[in-house]
């Protein structure tokens, strides 16, 4: 459980030092806060999920917990304390990483503009993240032209395919940004997000290996590290040739569909989200395929990476664009 700001807080935190050698700290300052406002914290990873949040008082907070190395923080500013639901798609928020020790965190007018210093991993990460500022925005400006644009827009192959081909341009360049960056930094923990980012747009298991054995042993040996090798000895099972893992995921009616039941034919595996946005402008032309092809022993066998409570948004675009 996290701990939040108190006086109190502050006056076990010896005893806690010497008891919890894998605890972080977020200890956070505001220039002129509003009355009654309060920051969220938001964890989600494999091994935990942590939603929290802290009143802020005389202009500061503090948040405190335990990582198994280093972790993505969510931090979200509610300026006029009006809810996290209320808030929606949050305006001001920021992303940090912590490990073990103190982060501190700066807050002139807003967070998203905070100055973050503390531990060598957000050191790091701010290296990283700087990097791929200016292909970040680009790719997020091309998603959003997309999800902004018309049903009818969507259902032109034409609109659609320039945007995917614009989309696609500068993912590329973010490939070779990090790619070069891991090149160049084989200690550094982003050097291996770069990699699992790398592999999810062409899971190229020769150049991904090559990139990964160059990563310094206690890179490798983080529970990423460790992750991502077993995701490669995976891919290696699983090349050209060999026979697809079977596998079993409840369809929109809930009823239980495995990849073997479709053996004898054709069959394209399109793993989409409602919230992918170059995900979304492949699906007319996935359609286009599975029309042309169907009487071919062709199908297609759609397989939804939305979030659980996510389930009525997929099935409304997938009325659309079937």
């Amino acid at each position: 459980m996290i701990k939040k700001t108190a006086i109190a807080l502050f006056l076990s935190l010896p005893v806690l030092a010497s008891a919890q050698s894998d605890t972080y700290s977020i200890v956070g300052k505001i220039e002129k806060p509003k009355e009654k406002s309060q920051i969220y914290l938001s964890i989600r990873n494999a091994k935990m999920q942590v939603l929290d949040s802290v009143d802020v008082k005389d202009g500061a907070f503090q948040f405190q917990g335990k990582v198994d190395g280093p972790t993505a923080v969510f931090l979200i500013y509610d300026h006029e304390h009006e809810g996290r639901k209320k808030n929606g798609a949050p305006s001001d928020a920021l992303t940090i990483y912590v490990d073990k020790g103190q982060t501190t965190v700066h807050i002139a007018d807003s967070i998203k503009n905070a100055s973050v210093k503390g531990t060598a991993i957000q050191d790091q990460y701010s290296q990283y993240a700087q990097l791929l500022k200016t292909v970040n925005s680009e790719m997020n400006r091309v998603s959003a032209k997309f999800r902004n644009s018309t049903e009818e827009q969507q259902k032109d192959t034409t609109y659609s395919n320039a945007l995917r081909d614009e989309y696609m341009k500068y993912a590329n360049e973010k490939s070779a940004l990090q790619e070069n960056y891991a090149k160049s930094n084989p200690a550094s923990y982003f050097s291996l997000m770069a990699i699992q980012d790398i592999s999810y747009q062409d899971f190229d298991v020769v150049k991904l290996e090559g990139l990964y054995n160059k990563l310094t042993a206690e890179i490798k040996n983080t529970s990423a590290g460790q992750s991502f090798a077993q995701q490669i000895a995976a891919a290696k099972a699983t090349t050209i040739g060999s026979s697809a893992p079977d596998f079993t995921q409840n369809d929109v009616n809930d009823k239980p569909v495995k990849l073997s039941d479709f053996k004898g034919k054709y069959v394209l595996l399109d793993f989409w989200a409602s919230w992918c946005g170059p995900c979304r402008a492949e699906n007319p032309n996935v359609v286009a395929a599975f029309q042309k092809y169907k009487d071919k022993n062709f199908t297609v066998l759609g397989v939804s990476l939305d979030q659980p409570g996510k389930k009525e948004t997929g099935c409304k675009l997938l009325k659309k664009i079937s």
